[in-house]
C-alpha cells in the first residue's frame, strides 16, 4: 500500500471532531450544571488556540506559490473551507446549548442572566452606579472614520461595534459607527445584581455597558450594538533558527505575536450587512476570516462563572489518594531504593513528585539534580526547590524548552530566576524541541554515586497535575537511570551518545525505528497464525508512516485497539485496510494525557509509557522518551488501567472517520465510566494495603 493512497483524515478536521466531543459534555444532562458551563469555556478556549495556530498555518500555506501548493496533498483553500463549515455548524449548536439548555437549567436553580432590557429599578440604579464607579476609567469609545481613524483590534479582546445616528438627523441616513473595548481583563465578566427571594441574578459585562452606552455618546441616538472579537496568528516565525541568538529571536517573536495577522473575526450574526462590510474594509478583513456567532464571545470567560457555593452543581470531589508504598519510609529515596513506584494522576497525589525535589534540595547526600522544563506552574514548589538546592551548593541543571507554545514567556522568566539562583540553565536547540519529561537526582551512598529518576507522561506542573490524567514512574533501576543520564549528557554536550539506547526509546535516535520493529514483529506473528495484539493510548495519531504500518498490521490480522483523545488521522474499520482496528476517544472531567504503547510479542509483552504522541513532530522533530515498565506488578497495574478504559461505555466515543463522536454502547447493563472506575480501583488497592 503506497503511503500517498492510504485512508487519511486531515489532522485539523479530526481535531474539530475532538473539540465537538468537548461540546458534547456541555450538552450532556448527566454532567453537573456548572461543569457543563466549564465545558463551554474549554470548547471556546480550545477553538481560540486552534484559530491562532492551525488556521494561521493554513493561511500561511494559502500564501505559497502555485508550484509549491501543487505538492501539498490537501489544498489549504479547501481545508479552510471545510474548517469554516464545521465551525459555523458547531457555533450554532453552541448557541443553542447555551440558550435552550444552560439558561433554562440555571433558571431552575434560581440563577438568572439578565440583559440590559430586563432590569428592575434597583438593578438599573446598581448598573449605572457600577458603570460610573468601575468602568469609566476603562471604556474608551472611538468613532470610526474611514481613512482617518483606524483602530487596532487586540487579539482575543472583546469589543462592541456601535451603530449611531446624530440626534439632529431626522432621516437616519447619516449613520456613524464606533468601537468600544470591553475591559474583561480588568472587570469580572459576570456581575451579580441586587436580588431577593433567594434568587441569584447576574448581568454580563457586555450588557452592563450596553445599558449605559448612551453616556458615552452624547448627541447621538444609539440604534444598536453588536459584539465582535479578532483572533490573531500566534505562530512564532523564525527565519533562520540556526544562526544568531535564538532566545532573542523568541522574545522578538512573542512581541510580534500580539500584532499578528487576523485568523478569525467573530461577530454577532445579527449584525447588519452594511456595518459588517464597513468593518471588513476598516480592519482589512477577508471573507474567509469571518465567523458569525451569537450575542456573546470570549466564552472561555465561563471559567469565571460564579458558583454561589452550590457544590451540588459541580462534580463530587475525588480527593487525590496517598500512595501507601511511598509512605513506608520518612525518605522518598528509601522508598525508591526498595522498588519502582508508579503514580497515576490526578487520582493519586502529586505531592510525591514535589517531595522528590524538596527532599533532594535538603539532603546533604544529594550532589546533582537535573530536570527538563517544558511547561511549569506559575507558582511552583518544584522550581523553588531547584533554586534552594543550587543556593546550598548542589549542582543543578535545568533544560528549558523556550519553544513550548504559549509558555515561551513563562519559561524565559523561570529560566532567568533559576540562573540568578545559581542553576545551570540549558536552552532550546535550533530546529528541535525537547519534550521528554525526565528528572535525575544523584546521591552519594556508601561512597558511590547512585541515580534516582522520575520519568513521566506529563509536565512538572503542580496545577495541571490536578486535572490531567498522567502517569509517572520513580525508579533506581540502572537499566533506566543510566540511559536517562545519557539523555542529559546529550542535552548538555549536544554530542550524539556513544552507546545505543537499549531500554529507552528516544526521539531523534531509536523511537520511530523501535516502534516500527515492534509493529513488524506483530505482523510476522499474525502471518504465522500466532496471537498478535497492539494497544495504543495517546493524545494524537497523525504520523502517516506509523498509520501505514498499523494498516499493514491490521491487514495481516493483528488485533489493534486505540484510545486517542484528540487527533486521529487513521480511519478504523475499513474492509481490507483497517477492519481489525478499533478506536475510541474518552472525554470526561479529567483531560486524558498519558501515552501507553503495548505489544503482545508472542506473550513476551512490551509495555511503554511515553511523553510522545504518534505525530510526525514527536517522532521526528523532538527529543521524546518512551520508557519500559520492567516491574511485573506495575505492568499488571498499567494493563488494568488500559482494560478499564477499553470497557468504558459512558464517556467513550467511537472513532471511525464517519460517525465520530457517537457514544460507544456495548449492550451491557453495567455502566463503566473509566475515570471513576480508575479512581475507585486505586482506592481499593490503597485500602487493601497494596
Amino acid at each position: 500500500m503506497q503511503e500517498e493512497s492510504i485512508p487519511y483524515l486531515h489532522r485539523d478536521i479530526s481535531w474539530l471532531t475532538f473539540n465537538y466531543r468537548v461540546l458534547q459534555e456541555a450538552k450532556d444532562p448527566s454532567v453537573p450544571l456548572f461543569e457543563r458551563i466549564k465545558f463551554l469555556a474549554i470548547y471556546s478556549s480550545n477553538l481560540d488556540e486552534f484559530f491562532r495556530v492551525r488556521v494561521a498555518h493554513q493561511h500561511s500555506l494559502v500564501r505559497l506559490g502555485k508550484k509549491t501548493k501543487k505538492r501539498l496533498e490537501h489544498q489549504p483553500e479547501e481545508v479552510l473551507k471545510k474548517i469554516h463549515k464545521i465551525v459555523n455548524k458547531q457555533q450554532e449548536e453552541f448557541s443553542q446549548i447555551f440558550m435552550e439548555q444552560i439558561i433554562p437549567e440555571l433558571a431552575n436553580q434560581q440563577i438568572f442572566l439578565r440583559n440590559h432590557k430586563e432590569l428592575k429599578k434597583d438593578q438599573k440604579e446598581f448598573a449605572e452606579e457600577y458603570f460610573q464607579s468601575n468602568l469609566l476609567p476603562y471604556v474608551q469609545p472611538v468613532l470610526l472614520e474611514k481613512k482617518k481613524i483606524r483602530v487596532f483590534l487586540k487579539n482575543a479582546t472583546l469589543y462592541l461595534a456601535v451603530h449611531l445616528i446624530p440626534e439632529e438627523d431626522q432621516t437616519k441616513n447619516n449613520a456613524r459607527y464606533a468601537i468600544i473595548q470591553i475591559p474583561s481583563e480588568h472587570i469580572p465578566r459576570f456581575i451579580e445584581l441586587p436580588s431577593a427571594d433567594g434568587k441569584h441574578e447576574l448581568m454580563m459585562l457586555d450588557d452592563l455597558i450596553r445599558h449605559n452606552i448612551y453616556l458615552l455618546f452624547p448627541g447621538f441616538i444609539i440604534e444598536d450594538t453588536y459584539s465582535l472579537k479578532l483572533t490573531r496568528d500566534a505562530e512564532i516565525y523564525i527565519e533562520d533558527e540556526y544562526s544568531g541568538d535564538l532566545i532573542e529571536k523568541i522574545k522578538k517573536g512573542i512581541r510580534k505575536r500580539k500584532v499578528g495577522p487576523a485568523t478569525r473575526f467573530v461577530f454577532d450574526r445579527t449584525m447588519p450587512k452594511k456595518l459588517l462590510e464597513y468593518l471588513m474594509e476598516d480592519f482589512s478583513l477577508q471573507k474567509e476570516d469571518l465567523i458569525p456567532e451569537g450575542r456573546y464571545h470570549n466564552n472561555y470567560d465561563f471559567f469565571g462563572f460564579p458558583n454561589f457555593d452550590l457544590s451540588y452543581l459541580t462534580n463530587p470531589p475525588l480527593p487525590p489518594l496517598n500512595k501507601r508504598s511511598l509512605e513506608a519510609h520518612d525518605s522518598i529515596f528509601k522508598c525508591i531504593k526498595k522498588r519502582d513506584h508508579l503514580l497515576n494522576f490526578p487520582y493519586q497525589s502529586y505531592k510525591y513528585v514535589v517531595k522528590f525535589f524538596e527532599e533532594a534540595a535538603n539532603d546533604p547526600a544529594v550532589t546533582h539534580i537535573k530536570i527538563i522544563q517544558y511547561r511549569v506552574a506559575a507558582k511552583s514548589r518544584i522550581m523553588d526547590a531547584l533554586m534552594k538546592a543550587a543556593q546550598s551548593g548542589k549542582q543543578v541543571t535545568s533544560f528549558v524548552e523556550v519553544k513550548a507554545r504559549f509558555d515561551e514567556e513563562a519559561n524565559l522568566s523561570w529560566a532567568e530566576r533559576l540562573e540568578k539562583a545559581g542553576v545551570h540553565v540549558l536552552y532550546s536547540f535550533p530546529g528541535l524541541k525537547v519534550h521528554a519529561k525526565l528528572a535525575l537526582i544523584s546521591r552519594i551512598e556508601d561512597g558511590e554515586t547512585k541515580n534516582y529518576c522520575y520519568l513521566g507522561t506529563g509536565n512538572f506542573h503542580e496545577k495541571t497535575a490536578k486535572i490531567y490524567s498522567d502517569l509517572g514512574l520513580f525508579t533506581k533501576d540502572t537499566r533506566l537511570t543510566n540511559e536517562v543520564a545519557r539523555i542529559f549528557k546529550f542535552l548538555e554536550t549536544v554530542k550524539e551518545p556513544k552507546h545505543e539506547f537499549k531500554h529507552l526509546l528516544v526521539g531523534q535516535f531509536n523511537l520511530r525505528s523501535s516502534l516500527n520493529k515492534m509493529i513488524n514483529k506483530e505482523i510476522k506473528n499474525a502471518r504465522a497464525g500466532k496471537k498478535a495484539m497492539i494497544l495504543i493510548k495517546c493524545n494524537s495519531l497523525e504520523d502517516k508512516a506509523i498509520i501505514q504500518r498499523l494498516y499493514a498490521a491490521s491487514a495481516a490480522g493483528v488485533t489493534i485497539k486505540i484510545i486517542v483523545r484528540g487527533i486521529c488521522s487513521l480511519v478504523p474499520g475499513i474492509k481490507g485496510v483497517s477492519e481489525n482496528i478499533e478506536a475510541i476517544s474518552i472525554v470526561d472531567r479529567f483531560l486524558e494525557h498519558a501515552r501507553i504503547f503495548y505489544f503482545y510479542d508472542g506473550g513476551k509483552e512490551h509495555l511503554y509509557l511515553s511523553s510522545a504522541d504518534l505525530m510526525t513532530r514527536n517522532l521526528s522533530l523532538r527529543i521524546e522518551t518512551a520508557f519500559p515498565i520492567l516491574d511485573k506488578d506495575i505492568a499488571k497495574e498499567v494493563k488494568n488501567f488500559l482494560r478499564i478504559q477499553l470497557k468504558d461505555n459512558v464517556k467513550a466515543r467511537i472513532i471511525d472517520g464517519k460517525k465520530d463522536s457517537l457514544y460507544r454502547k456495548d449492550g451491557s447493563d453495567l455502566p463503566v465510566r473509566a475515570q471513576l472506575e480508575t479512581y475507585y480501583y486505586l482506592k481499593r488497592k490503597k485500602e487493601n494495603g497494596l
